[in-house]
């Protein structure tokens, strides 16, 4: 890592390729780094070809394990202190028809992406509570567009652009968002942030509305 205020980006390549190795030899689950720590705010690194194939395989593996001990429905490299651009995401969570509907939550199977870019589709928007694993114990209503077309490359190289909507719209850009240094809290209603126990106690509703009228937001 070099010296904040320096000319040189605060993480490079060689930084990179140690942090890899160190969490593919370490044998075990790496950490979910928390709110501030540098790099859940740096710009990551597009992925060049600085891992082989295998390193970037077992790489996707790791994180994805993560994501689902977790439990998380996606997991940024930076999450776990590798400064690169690659995401893993997948949702296919149990959840009452009820929430369905109110957040057009349908299941995402696994993928992972490398140097993704999303833009919205439309003008609507989706308000709803979020939370992230580099925010443990909190959560806050999110205003993103609710349809969004993403740019990205797979781990074999491929290009692919593909439009989401709904829950999985939400993922595609709080997954992203992590790899501009961006964290869902720069975006969210303050007035809306609960701790995971108030959030169970007063919020758990299908949609914001009792929130918005109990906290004024």
């Amino acid at each position: 890592m070099l010296e904040p205020g320096s000319s040189s980006p605060l993480f490079d390549d060689a930084y990179l390729q140690q942090a890899v190795a160190a969490v593919l030899d370490a044998g075990e689950l790496p950490a979910i780094v928390q709110a501030g720590h540098p790099v859940l705010r740096a710009a990551a690194l597009p992925f060049t070809g600085q891992l082989d194939d295998a390193q970037l395989r077992d790489l996707v593996e790791l994180m994805t394990a993560t994501m689902r001990a977790a439990p998380g429905v996606g997991l940024a490299a930076p999450q776990i202190g590798i400064p690169l651009q690659l995401a893993v995401l997948e949702d296919q969570y149990p959840v009452t028809p009820e929430n369905a509907a109110a957040r057009s939550r349908e299941p995402l199977e696994l993928f992972a992406i490398l140097n993704p870019h999303y833009t919205a589709v439309g003008s609507e928007v989706a308000s709803h509570y979020e939370g992230c694993l580099s925010m443990s114990g909190w959560q806050a209503v999110v205003d993103r567009p609710a349809a969004v077309e993403l740019s990205y490359q797979d781990q074999n190289g491929t290009a692919h652009t593909r439009q989401f909507t709904g829950w999985q719209a939400r993922i595609v850009q709080h997954e992203t968002d992590h790899l501009s240094g961006t964290l869902y809290i720069d975006k969210a209603h303050t007035r809306s942030l609960a701790s995971n126990e108030q959030y169970s106690a007063h919020w758990a509703n299908p949609d914001i509305a009792a929130a918005q009228a109990g906290l004024n937001f």
